[in-house]
């Protein structure tokens, strides 16, 4: 069974700044990590068939990590953007644990509303290493902290 989840927030920011928050790595650096977690991006290319490598580490004595103790790295490819609309990216995770393994798609879609920009995160094909409840936590966690950086 292939595993999904789907989270929408309206955020109340103008469609321009919102698409600028979610392709800048300043800006994802801050709110793609759910909670407590902090990130690292080691490399970004903002491009159809580009992508970026990015690590979220665990707080102390919090979480195991996919890649190393407190780590979850992953590679991200573009896989289409249009302008203000829509991203989707291909997510890789370096782990030697096959439970979580294999390419998730992540897509974002923005829609221009009266009171602000709707911002929809799809997820498919999640690995099954990784529970679809605590997925969309953490997508609810990373869309909260990406209106307080633009609202």
């Amino acid at each position: 069974m292939k595993q999904e989840t789907l989270n929408t927030r309206i955020i109340k920011a103008d469609l321009s700044k919102v698409f600028h928050a979610l392709s800048n790595p300043d800006f994802i650096v801050k709110w793609q990590v759910p909670g407590e977690m902090t990130g690292k991006i080691h490399f970004f290319d903002f491009r159809v068939g580009g992508g970026y490598s990015m690590s979220l580490y665990y707080p102390a004595n919090e979480g195991v990590g996919k890649t190393e103790s407190n780590e979850d790295r992953f590679t991200s490819k573009f896989l289409e953007i249009i302008n203000n609309k829509k991203i989707v990216e291909s997510v890789t995770f370096e782990t030697n644990d096959k439970d979580f393994a294999g390419e998730m798609l992540m897509q974002i879609d923005l829609e221009k509303l009266e009171t602000g920009t709707s911002v929809t995160f799809t997820f498919k094909n999640i690995p099954k290493g990784i529970d679809p409840k605590d997925n969309e936590e953490g997508t609810k966690s990373s869309l909260e902290k990406l209106a307080k950086l633009v609202e």
